[in-house]
């Protein structure tokens, strides 16, 4: 089912993906910048202020989210590479919302954020072995997953938020 606050349904993993699968989520995290960049594109301050969905988080939120969640589980998945079944961290995502670099930094500071940062894991996930995939990490909001698992969950979440965007703007004609 399709919500204002799950416009692409909640995730759902694959559990034994194959190596074509996980190209497929190895690329659309390639083109994961552009399509936000896209999204946001000719938006003026007083839509970037608004809440994609009521009691949700402006468009300018949910853009500087996306980098700070995605740094986070970039951290985290490299722990999964280099530790064995590491307990990785997570962040008040909902306080990090309020604090003011969501309100006062350019969409652009997180998007070139986000970037770099896809060029780096992109990088290090196009090299990776399958027995790599199958290493595990603990997340406090999640539970033990492969590593499998979190690049599927990366990739889910960058569409997810676009999507919030991107359902708004078309419900606004925008």
């Amino acid at each position: 089912m399709h919500t204002l606050r799950y416009p692409i349904g909640q995730f759902t993993a694959v559990q034994e993906p194959t190596e074509e699968q996980r190209k497929q989520f190895i690329e659309s995290i390639t083109v994961m910048t552009d399509k936000l960049r896209h999204s946001v594109e000719g938006l003026g301050l007083e839509q970037l202020n608004t809440p994609y969905r009521p009691g949700g988080w402006t468009l300018q939120q949910v853009v500087h989210h996306l980098a700070d969640a995605e740094m986070n589980a970039y951290i985290r998945f490299k722990r999964g590479l280099t530790e064995e079944h590491p307990v990785a961290g997570t962040f008040r995502e909902d306080l990090w919302a309020e604090l003011n670099d969501y309100k006062d930094t350019p969409l652009e500071t997180s998007i070139l954020i986000l970037e770099a940062l896809h060029s780096r894991f992109v990088t290090l996930l196009v090299k990776l072995k399958t027995t790599d995939f199958k290493r595990s990490v603990t997340s406090p909001t999640h539970g033990d997953m492969t590593l499998d698992v979190a690049v599927q969950r990366y990739s889910w979440h960058s569409r997810h938020h676009i999507a919030q965007i991107t359902s708004l703007r078309e419900r606004m004609g925008w």
